[in-house]
């Protein structure tokens, strides 16, 4: 079970080589994909703030659309304050939006696929596959 994170999900829609290589690996496989909710706040904001291209709006709805959402739930928001806590307390703290992306994927036992691996790896417990 592999959750796609938003730092993936941007390559994708790019084009970037690498992301469609890892996603044709993955449609090859019978592993079951996802994505959080909190990427899925990172890309609307992304298309209303103008980081996008024209024409990619109807794009990134397809692409969410066409893939399971994985929730904040009340056991991924506490998993959430935990993990903010610990990152502040050792002075590596991240945007609040991956922290409750890893935390989704921590309750979830979903491995998080990110470029963004510097991020990540501050966070115990999270499975991690970069590209």
């Amino acid at each position: 079970m592999v959750c796609l994170e938003t730092s993936f999900l941007i390559d994708l829609l790019r084009g970037d080589k690498k992301a469609i290589k890892v996603k044709d690996e993955i449609d090859k496989s019978s592993e079951s994909v996802s994505i959080a909710s909190p990427s899925v706040i990172e890309l609307i904001k992304g298309l209303k703030i103008g980081k996008y291209r024209i024409g990619e709006e109807e794009v990134v709805y397809k692409l969410i659309s066409s893939l399971p959402v994985l929730s904040l739930d009340k056991k991924s928001a506490i998993k959430s304050g935990h993990i903010e806590a610990d990152l502040i307390k050792k002075g590596g703290l991240i945007d609040l939006e991956d922290i409750m992306i890893a935390a989704i994927c921590i309750e979830n036992k979903e491995t998080l696929l990110t470029r963004n691996e510097k991020h990540f790896t501050k966070i115990e417990g999270l499975s991690i596959k970069s590209y």
